[in-house]
């Protein structure tokens, strides 16, 4: 990586940071996919990992007030259960496989009939969500997406579905990095250590300039948006995922 790079990762996780904070994943979509571009798989979730795991924890410290715990608790339990479960088969997926993953997910989601999405206040949901987001973001690189169908049928607002999901993440990225760390630690491709201390404070600055933004957005424009823009990257990555593919 150059100077050129390292900037580009610079500038892309203040913009990304910005964009979670705001819509409480689409950030994250975007990141990965840049960071895919500049590093090999192991590396590239590793600082993805510890980038989104400093913007979520900020998040989620700002909002701290509007978290529920009860779902963070059931989300927890699924996640902890199936990290357990994914240690043991240790699978490595290439990048075409994660740009493929990325991008065919959230239309995925959108074939599932609106009566029978899931609702992340139901019984046992919050685990199964936990479960399911482990082994996707484990085997696809991102399962955001995923994560906000289960809020989208939520009475919820806006405020507590972004503190909500940042708690979830926090722990989901944790995960995350000890998992493809133990790859790239293997593999000799761990990032520099300032490289990860410039990112997180990088991600720290972008997440607090979303949280004044998201303080006076209403509730059906958070909804449009979020949409729109998880769905308009999904398709780019749905592009590049088969043009690794066919390579």
């Amino acid at each position: 990586m150059g100077i050129a790079a390292f900037a580009l990762v610079g500038a892309s996780v203040v913009f990304t940071s910005f964009l979670s904070g705001i819509f409480g994943m689409a950030g994250g979509l975007v990141l990965l996919g840049i960071l895919l571009l500049l590093l090999d798989v192991a590396p590239a979730m590793m600082l993805f990992g510890v980038t989104q795991l400093a913007s979520n924890s900020w998040r989620a410290f700002l909002w701290r007030r509007f978290i529920r715990w009860d779902i963070f608790c059931g989300y927890a339990a699924g996640s902890l259960v199936f990290f357990g479960l994914m240690k043991l088969v240790a699978f490595l997926p290439d990048k075409g496989m994660v740009y493929l993953g990325l991008g065919l997910m959230p239309f995925a989601v959108e074939l599932i009939p609106r009566d029978y999405r899931p609702h992340i206040e139901r019984r046992f949901a919050p685990f199964v969500c936990g479960a399911l987001i482990m082994v996707l973001q484990l085997l696809a690189g991102a399962a955001g997406n995923v994560l906000d169908v289960f809020f989208q049928k939520s009475s919820l607002d806006r405020k507590t579905i972004v503190a909500t999901k940042a708690a979830t993440q926090t722990l989901a990225h944790f995960l995350r990095i000890v998992y493809f760390g133990s790859f790239a630690l293997v593999e000799g491709e761990l990032p520099p250590l300032w490289l990860f201390g410039i990112c997180i404070a990088l991600a720290f600055f972008g997440t607090t300039l979303a949280a004044k933004v998201l303080e006076r957005w209403h509730d059906e424009g958070f909804r449009k948006w979020s949409r729109i823009l998880i769905l308009s990257i999904s398709a780019l990555y749905i592009g590049r995922g088969v043009w690794l593919i066919a390579q």
